[in-house]
């Protein structure tokens, strides 16, 4: 697969080395080590293609003005079987590397030989790389913040894939402890008061109020009738949830899948209750003496291991709690299946939990700084400026399941990567749906779709794009072309910085000034009718190329790429 930035970079670092080299033989530098040097595209194309301060950081090593050692390096560069065509030094001592147009050749050469694979990479190795997100509470409806946290997640994975990692997406359903005992006695208050009326017993302010909890409650009468008053409170509860909630995750299932998500486990936290797994991280806290009874409930000396309080393990009635769960199945992701890095995207509301939780993981004999933690602040949803807190539908908070009646779950997911995860965010339902260049993701489609367009004219269908040679590509001059070329070819680097940053809106930003720079060119350059059948040959192969990358990133995102975009004229401008 190609990776045209990285293959540059190494020849450069070579040239650059080799001349230093040469000018320790020559006797004009010092036979010292060389230090480590940066190789960078400037953001002005007229300081060249790349720049490296190799010199400015040799300065003090080789004890010379970091200009000086710049000019000798470059007096003794070989440009013999690389792409460079010139070098300038710049500034205090600035390399500047020119490259020649064969690059850009051999650039879209790569990409439409690479396909649909074009910006893969095989950075990450095949490490293994679990991504755990969503997650949400299986005793109610998922929210706009699990909304975000799914177009997040999944995003994270796919860039994480791209860039060479071997990925598993996991759903953690908390189907054990408190939440669950809550789910419980909601159910069954609202079951009794079906038959008694609302008067006979009133629902605790702490407990699930929704009109879900109802809904369920009448579907469970519907089948049983007023059989379960006569059953013991425990019988009645048990046979509730047991009714409740595999229906609830059904419906999480369904939602996260018309929300392009596929997971491969659903890990239930009662299995770590049923497999001795909490009690296992309990009878190792306190062999390792991390452990000690207060109040009658059971401590972990959290504070030891970067906590700001010790935490309870054990309850005093003798339940153990979310957290000694959570430790175990932060276990069980490094030990038991033996994922090398762990990423939990949680609410920002969770960010006093991530220290001790990696300090956990340390307490247990692992290593805390593989677990990593995306924090992902509040989503605000607005209609056109103006805010929305109530669904349309129920009159209640605005669901999951809501979100995907208004908008597209194209639109649902871009828009949820445009911004870092660390910062808020607002939604705006009307520009999700407008079909104009101010929609993020309408702008994109279609410039996809522009391309296709192209390629459905008679006068394109008679090219072969497999048969154009690279010195046909040497034509693309026009400074718009350069731009875009130059544009595609950082697609792999993209991709490994997202990964290697957790931050897969680099994507949606990077598509985005793609399809900016492509209806530049489309503007600038003539596609089809030039005078000269080479030079539109090879303008159809770039705009093949970036059809192709634009088809990768939506991929990537789960987002369409369309051919077609039927309330527009596909000519008209942008």
């Amino acid at each position: 697969m190609t990776n045209s930035i990285k293959e540059i970079h190494t020849q450069i670092k070579e040239i650059i080395m080799a001349a230093m080299g040469r000018g320790v033989a020559d006797e004009v530098l010092p036979a010292v080590p060389a230090p480590a040097f940066t190789i960078e595209t400037p953001a002005d194309p007229s300081h060249g293609d790349f720049a490296s301060n190799a010199a400015m950081v040799s300065a003090k090593a080789f004890r010379m003005p970091p200009r000086k050692i710049a000019e000798i390096i470059c007096e003794r560069m070989d440009f013999t079987g690389t792409f460079i065509e010139k070098v300038e030094v710049a500034g205090p001592g600035f390399i500047n590397f020119f490259v020649s147009s064969r690059y850009f050749s051999e650039i879209l050469m790569g990409i439409h030989r690479d396909g649909a694979d074009y910006g893969k990479s095989d950075f990450g190795g095949g490490k293994r790389v679990m991504v755990e997100f969503v997650s949400a509470n299986p005793t109610g409806p998922m929210h706009m913040g699990n909304a975000r946290g799914g177009a997040l997640g999944d995003c994270l994975a796919a860039v994480l894939e791209y860039a060479g990692y071997y990925v598993e997406r996991e759903f953690y359903v908390n189907d054990a402890g408190n939440q669950i005992q809550k789910f419980a006695l909601s159910l069954d208050i609202r079951y009794q008061q079906l038959f008694k009326g609302e008067e006979a017993m009133e629902l605790p302010e702490d407990s699930y109020h929704g009109a879900d909890i109802i809904d369920l409650a009448k579907e469970f009468a519907a089948l049983y009738g007023d059989s379960y008053l006569e059953k013991s409170e425990d019988e009645r509860r048990k046979a509730l949830v047991d009714y409740a909630l595999p229906k609830n995750i059904a419906k999480m299932k369904t939602d996260i899948a018309k929300y392009r998500i596929t997971y491969d486990t659903w890990f239930l936290e009662s299995t770590l209750h049923n497999d001795g797994e909490v009690k296992e991280i309990i009878d190792i806290l306190a062999d390792k003496g991390l452990t000690y009874e207060k109040d009658g409930a059971v401590w972990y000396k959290a504070t030891q291991f970067g906590g700001e309080k010790d935490e309870v393990l054990v309850r005093a009635n003798g339940n153990p709690t979310y957290f000694a769960a959570d430790i175990a199945y932060h276990r069980n992701k490094f030990l038991k299946r033996g994922f090398d890095t762990c990423i939990d995207v949680w609410g920002a509301d969770h960010h006093g939990h991530v220290a001790r939780m990696k300090g956990a993981m340390d307490a247990v004999g692992l290593d805390g700084s593989k677990l990593h933690v995306v924090l992902m602040q509040l989503v605000r949803l607005m209609d056109n400026g103006v805010p929305v807190k109530m669904s349309k539908r129920t009159g209640k908070a605005i669901q999951l399941a809501d979100l995907l009646d208004e908008v597209s779950a194209d639109a649902a997911r871009f828009f949820f990567n445009l911004r870092e995860a660390n910062t808020q965010m607002d939604f705006d339902l009307g520009l999700a749906v407008r079909e104009d260049s101010q929609n993020p993701v309408y702008y994109v489609q279609y410039a996809h779709a522009r391309i296709c367009s192209i390629f459905r004219r008679d006068e394109a269908k008679k090219f072969d794009l497999n048969s154009v040679a690279p010195e046909v590509l040497d034509l693309l001059t026009h400074p718009s072309e350069v731009e875009l070329i130059r544009y595609l070819s950082s697609l792999p680097n993209e991709i490994i910085s997202a990964a290697k940053e957790y931050e897969p809106a680099r994507m949606t930003r990077y598509v985005m000034e793609l399809a900016s720079k492509y209806h530049k060119f489309y503007h600038d350059c003539r596609v089809l009718g030039n005078d000269d059948e080479n030079l539109t040959a090879a303008r159809l192969l770039l705009c093949d190329c970036v059809r192709q990358v634009i088809a990768n990133i939506l991929s990537m995102l789960k987002v369409t790429a369309p051919d077609h975009m039927e309330s527009q004229n596909e000519e008209s401008a942008v």
